[in-house]
């Protein structure tokens, strides 16, 4: 969470006040609020706030009909919950490697495709945007849907379109580490009315028919689901949060390239798929060796991560998926699934060796939007003054 405050603070004193805290009332109505300002802030046609990103991408899957007997194929760098709501609709997710801009590799994707792909699930992972064009283009080719993974990227673009709005649907999250955010919560954008209507209905099965008017105009019959209904507190929350993004979202740019340009002589940065569009979140570098990266992101003053070292981001530390323990009980396991012998790969903690290179060689620094022009002067100088010692 970058910025919050007493506007926060009075918006969750209204709701407090009121006494209507769950999402269907007749008062405030803050989720509605939050749901209206998704599709106006996003130009999408529909929209559902829900209580987490992962619960997005696993409506979105669910409500274009992916299930067991299908491949959906995911980046080898992104949180272990892209590839578990895959298993939790039912199917089976294909690892493909990152290109150098450090998202999903087009021409591994179209390595990857078998005749049970599906879906590609590109991730803007820290906000830097996938190439669109290129996914797109091949999901046309072999008629897969593609649903984008935008919950590390909100607010980002790529060409001048809304990341998470250029698929068949998208997913936001909205937890504490996100660029808005309610605590936890998460945002399902379609375009698409029948999807819009499954994921409506799935998300919330076990109240959408029987609180307020939210079948109106549905023609989906109702089916067992989910309960990821989220709550009026967040929705209250969030709301200012979204009406602070795209101001936060400047200041963040704004300092990722008064930065890049400062240290434009010195610095290789980690190539981008549409620089302006990126959220500006983290400086990103690469290095020639993992040693360099490693001894520049431990230089004092730098504070850097390297992303081979954030644990469940990266694939091989995915314990569940690589063990192939897709629910407790064996029955409900898509691993174990008569539908789905015979397309599930065989996972190796090698099997992407370009991505385990790349994420050992690049090094991350965080951007405040906060920072003053001295703040900033100081982290040039630190960064020069590392790279000059390596």
């Amino acid at each position: 969470m970058y910025r919050i405050g007493i506007d926060e603070i009075n918006e969750l004193k209204k709701v407090i006040e009121s006494g209507d805290l769950f999402k269907i009332n007749d008062g405030i109505r803050e989720s509605r609020k939050v749901e209206d300002k998704l599709k106006s802030i996003f130009k999408a046609e529909y929209s559902i706030f829900m209580t987490s990103g992962h619960a997005a991408l696993t409506s979105a899957l669910v409500a274009l009909g992916i299930g067991p007997g299908d491949q959906v194929i995911v980046p080898a760098y992104t949180y272990i919950a892209t590839a578990i709501a895959v298993v939790a609709a039912g199917a089976i997710p294909v690892i493909a490697e990152v290109d150098d801009t450090l998202t999903i590799s087009p021409a591994d994707i179209e390595r990857k495709i078998t005749p049970a792909t599906k879906a590609i699930m590109p991730v803007h992972i820290q906000g830097f945007p996938c190439n669109m064009d290129a996914i797109g283009k091949i999901a046309k080719r072999h008629n897969l849907f593609v649903i984008e993974d935008a919950c590390q990227a909100v607010g980002g673009k790529y060409k001048d379109k809304y990341l998470g709005t250029i698929g068949d649907a998208g997913a936001f999250s909205f937890n504490y580490f996100k660029i808005a955010s309610c605590g936890e919560g998460g945002g399902f954008l379609t375009n698409n009315k029948d999807a819009f209507e499954r994921a409506l209905i799935y998300h919330d099965s076990s109240a959408i028919a029987f609180f307020g008017d939210q079948l109106e105009g549905v023609s989906t019959p109702n089916f067992c689901g989910q309960e990821f209904r989220s709550n009026e507190i967040c929705a209250a929350v969030l709301n200012v949060q979204l009406d602070r993004l795209d101001e936060i979202l400047t200041d963040l740019r704004k300092n990722k390239k008064y930065l890049m340009e400062k240290l434009s002589d010195v610095a290789t940065f980690i190539p981008s798929n549409d620089i302006e569009g990126d959220c500006g979140t983290t400086l990103a570098f690469s290095f020639d060796s993992a040693d360099k990266a490693w001894n520049f992101a431990y230089t004092e003053g730098i504070r850097g991560t390297i992303p081979i070292r954030t644990g469940k981001h990266v694939y091989r530390n995915w314990d569940c998926i690589m063990e192939k323990r897709g629910a407790f009980n064996p029955l409900m396991d898509p691993f174990r699934m008569e539908a789905n012998k015979g397309i599930i790969p065989d996972y190796r903690e090698d099997m992407c060796p370009e991505t385990l290179d790349k994420l050992s060689k690049a090094v991350y620094m965080s951007v405040n939007p906060d920072a003053t022009k001295e703040e900033l002067d100081a982290t040039v100088e630190a960064v020069r003054k590392a790279i000059a010692g390596l």
